[in-house]
């Protein structure tokens, strides 16, 4: 005889509200990054505003570094270039590129892997 659980609900075909929404995890992916690497591109300008006013104070480099990571990549790369801001220390030069390749390295094995 099959066992029952009376207090576990039928799950079958449930999926996210937001991935059955709009039918894939796509749109929700796409707008977490565009919002991770503006964000990282802010900071970058931030940062650069803040570095030439005397005494204030700084985002630091940790944190320009995790929104990077966090999806980021790209909007700090670009930050970083656009308003020439880090372009001086190596590990930032040598870094968000890095990070960069990583992620889209990610991105498209995520992409062929799923979709």
């Amino acid at each position: 005889m099959k066992e029952e659980f009376q207090f576990l609900p039928e799950a079958e075909n449930v999926r996210l509200w937001a991935v059955s929404a709009a039918g894939s995890p796509l749109p929700l992916m796409v707008g977490y990054l565009a919002l991770v690497n503006l964000w990282a591109f802010a900071l970058m300008g931030f940062d650069k505003r803040r570095a030439k006013m005397r005494g204030a104070r700084r985002v630091r480099e940790r944190t320009l570094f995790l929104s990077a990571l966090l999806g980021g990549g790209l909007g700090a790369c670009l930050g970083m270039w656009i308003f020439r801001h880090k372009t001086e220390h190596w590990y930032f030069v040598v870094g968000m590129p890095l990070i960069l390749l990583a992620e889209s390295v990610l991105g498209w094995w995520v992409y062929c892997r799923f979709c």
